[in-house]
């Protein structure tokens, strides 16, 4: 673990403090704002692949299970003992449940949810009173395209992302008028290795055989993943700016299918308004 540096370190650059930093969005996250000579703690389950040396004094590393509440207040806490404060919060740490949501057991659902939606609360409500005291500061979450619905074969990620954007856009509501900026990022498919390191995958059920083999043949038909580094730079000019997005949705391909979704969802609610009139 890196040394910490005396409090208030480096008079130069803001604070970021970024969860699951230890690859994909994350370590890139991580990795252009220390660039742009900014500080950072990286936090994450395993920290082993940072190495804060070439950025003495800049980068603090901090294990992290974000599903730990406890822990998360204490990292917090030695987060801003180093740097005095704290100006971009990243809440990026993340998994993956591939599978039917009948599949699923319910020791994977819990788990899974306190990481993806329990995990970023922890790390909000530790953050807050940080921010209130600042009278500023710029909270990030990291959803997912189209967080507001789901998909077949990712049900449990798809409900955790859209609880974790609903609970976003609540706390920019709350904390907006406090000087708190609040971006929900709802990113495409970036060369991350969740789907290698971060995912749980459920026992197959037959009965979902044709939709399983309707899915892998989808997967294979799409094109290669973005580099998170693009990701990075775009998040980097959002931190910046005076008024940044309530949401934005990271990269080509997801721009183009979450305004599809969205143009299909008006279609369905404009096709079925005489019924919904009728509710009174």
């Amino acid at each position: 673990m890196t040394q910490l540096p005396a409090p208030g370190g480096p008079s130069a650059g803001r604070v970021w403090f970024i969860t699951g930093a230890s690859r994909g969005l994350g370590r890139a996250f991580a990795e252009a704002a220390l660039a742009a000579g900014e500080r950072v703690v990286a936090t994450a389950r395993d920290v082993s692949c940072l190495d804060g040396h070439e950025h003495e004094g800049r980068l603090v590393v901090l294990p992290l299970d974000v599903s730990r509440r406890t822990d998360v207040f204490a990292a917090v806490d030695r987060a801003v003992a180093a740097f005095g404060r704290l100006d971009v919060v990243v809440n990026n740490a993340g998994q993956l449940v591939l599978g039917m949501v009948e599949e699923t057991t319910e020791e994977q659902v819990r788990d899974h949810l306190d990481v993806n939606f329990f995990g970023a609360l922890w790390v909000t409500q530790a953050v807050l009173p940080v921010l209130r005291a600042q009278g500023a500061g710029h909270l990030v979450q990291v959803t997912a395209m189209g967080a507001g619905g789901g998909s077949a074969g990712s049900g449990i990620y798809s409900a955790g992302k859209a609880a974790l954007g609903a609970m976003g856009e609540a706390v920019a509501a709350e904390a907006g008028p406090l000087g708190i900026h609040v971006t929900l990022l709802e990113p495409g498919p970036y060369d991350t290795g969740l789907g290698h390191l971060g995912t749980t995958v459920t026992a197959p059920h037959p009965a979902y055989d044709g939709v399983r083999a309707a899915l892998e043949a989808s997967w294979t038909e799409s094109p290669p993943p973005a580099s998170p580094a693009a990701a990075a730079q775009v998040v980097l000019e959002v931190s910046r700016m005076a008024s940044p997005p309530r949401r934005i949705v990271l990269g080509d391909r997801a721009w183009d299918e979450v305004v599809a979704s969205l143009r299909e969802r008006l279609r369905e609610y404009t096709a079925w308004e005489y019924l919904s009139r009728r509710g009174g």
